[in-house]
C-alpha cells in the first residue's frame, strides 16, 4: 500500500519536470545541429575547395619581363 502511494505521489508530482523537458529539448537541438553540420560538411569543403582553385587560377597575373 505504501509503495502504491509513493508511486502515485511520484507520478503526480511535477516539481523539476520543466528542467527535464529543457534538458531533453536542448539535447535534441544539439543532436540536430551535429547531424546538420555533418551532412553539409563535405558540401562546404567541396565548395570552398572549388572557390580557392578558381581564385588561384583567375588571380594569376602574367608579369612582364623586366626591361634590361
Amino acid at each position: 500500500m505504501a509503495l502504491l502511494r509513493a508511486l502515485s505521489r511520484l507520478l503526480s508530482e511535477e516539481h523539476g519536470q520543466d528542467l527535464i523537458e529543457y534538458a531533453l529539448l536542448s539535447g535534441a537541438i544539439g543532436f540536430a545541429g551535429v547531424a546538420a553540420f555533418n551532412s553539409i560538411g563535405s558540401v562546404m569543403g567541396t565548395a570552398y575547395g572549388t572557390w580557392v582553385t578558381n581564385a588561384n587560377t583567375t588571380a594569376v597575373v602574367n608579369m612582364p619581363d623586366p626591361v634590361p
